[in-house]
């Protein structure tokens, strides 16, 4: 099978999903900015072709890369870029060329906060009360109706970036003043986010879930609290069920998969975003450690429907503690790995565009005692008079 992976050189781990689809016994296609000599050594070895462009954002080059590689080695496949910043050039680039997947009459229902409330809705999933932006006249309605505070997001956008708090008439009326545009409304709810993630097969079912937890990532991009966050071993029964429903109501095939939902202080899960991509930051390399599995390799297998069943436990918390450089830390960062020895399974700077949510530097540590988990990562994070990444 001919596969064309966008950008697999961003970000700088995902050459390992390349490596496994040569592994896999694909033919693989890269197209990047980065030239050709300046790729990962194990990226180099795994592309039996690469495209570079100046830009990715030009239509007219991508046609020109598919119909290239189409030129050279046949009809494409598969296509993707497993990055959410990617997916409309994806879906454009499937429309254009007949590649199997994610069609762009597909993406208004994982793109858009409001459609997603709405398959929400529909699938009998409880809600918290929320619309999209229209009008002034509109949105106060709705906030006397909701009452304070609400958040404010962008109907199509990623984690936390441009999403803020309205606490009161005097923000309600600087919200609005600001003219809006696109942006969505929506009950604030206190508590802590559970995920459920995984890897789809064709019909639906999670050939891998697992999930995380973790406090907004709201606060986390505003600095009011560091990055950190772990895997569960045990999955709550209520949040397996309201992920397999979310899986089949938004018909996610073949894929990987990221949902949000807020846990409340009465114990209630409220269904919160839809994704249709890996987790970010880490996260692949988390639920790999916990599980010791591989999921660069079991994605690989089901592009190349090479995939079947996989047998796993989760015996390992698996947590991800991120320090940003801007901040002091107690504790320097030699000291940081002599405490998480023979806990700490990976540690590297982090790409630039995570700085803001994930921090400029993450430790990846495991147990399988969450209360290590826990000691550890306020080991790390404690604040001091010290200014060591």
């Amino acid at each position: 099978m001919n596969t064309v992976f966008i950008s697999p050189e961003f970000p700088s781990h995902y050459h390992r999903f390349c490596v496994q689809l040569r592994a896999a016994g694909a033919t693989v296609l890269g197209i990047g900015q980065t030239s050709h000599s300046q790729l990962h050594p194990e990226l180099r070895a795994a592309l039996h072709d690469y495209y570079q462009m100046p830009d990715l954002h030009a239509n007219d080059g991508l046609d020109r890369a598919i119909g290239y590689f189409i030129w050279r080695h046949g009809r494409i496949g598969h296509i993707d870029s497993l990055n959410e910043y990617w997916l409309e050039s994806e879906a454009r680039l499937r429309d254009d060329f007949n590649i199997p997947g994610l069609r762009t009459r597909d993406l208004p229902c994982v793109k858009r906060k409001s459609e997603m409330k709405e398959i929400f809705r529909g699938a009998g999933l409880p809600v918290a009360p929320g619309e999209l932006h229209r009008d002034a006249a509109q949105t106060r309605a709705f906030l006397r109706e909701t009452g304070f505070p609400v958040i404010a997001k962008p109907d199509i956008g990623v984690g936390a970036n441009k999403t803020f708090v309205i606490h009161d008439e005097a923000e309600q009326e600087k919200f609005l003043n600001d003219s809006p545009e696109g942006y969505f409304l929506e009950k604030y709810l206190e508590g802590f986010i559970q995920t459920f993630d995984g890897l789809a097969d064709s019909e639906r079912r999670p050939l891998f879930h697992g999930s995380l937890q973790y406090s907004g990532t709201l606060d986390m991009v505003r600095d009011i609290i560091d990055t950190s966050y772990f895997t569960l071993r045990r999955i709550p029964d209520d949040l397996n069920q309201m992920g397999r429903k979310t899986l089949k109501a938004f018909n996610v095939r073949g894929r990987f998969f990221h949902f949000e939902y807020f846990r409340t202080g009465d114990g209630r899960l409220w269904p919160l975003e839809v994704n249709v991509r890996p987790p970010g930051g880490l996260t692949i390399d988390m639920f790999n450690y916990s599980s010791d599995i591989d999921l660069y390799r079991l994605w690989a297998d089901v592009v190349t429907a090479r995939a079947g069943g996989l047998s796993y436990a989760r015996p390992f918390h698996c947590g991800y503690i991120g320090r940003k450089s801007r901040k002091r830390y107690l504790h320097t960062h030699k000291q940081v790995l002599e405490r998480c020895s023979g806990r700490l399974v990976a540690h590297q700077p982090m790409d630039a565009v995570f700085h803001t949510a994930m921090g400029d530097y993450g430790y990846l540590i495991r147990s399988p005692d969450l209360d290590e988990i826990s000691a550890l990562t306020e080991f790390t994070l404690a604040a001091g008079p010290r200014h060591d990444p």
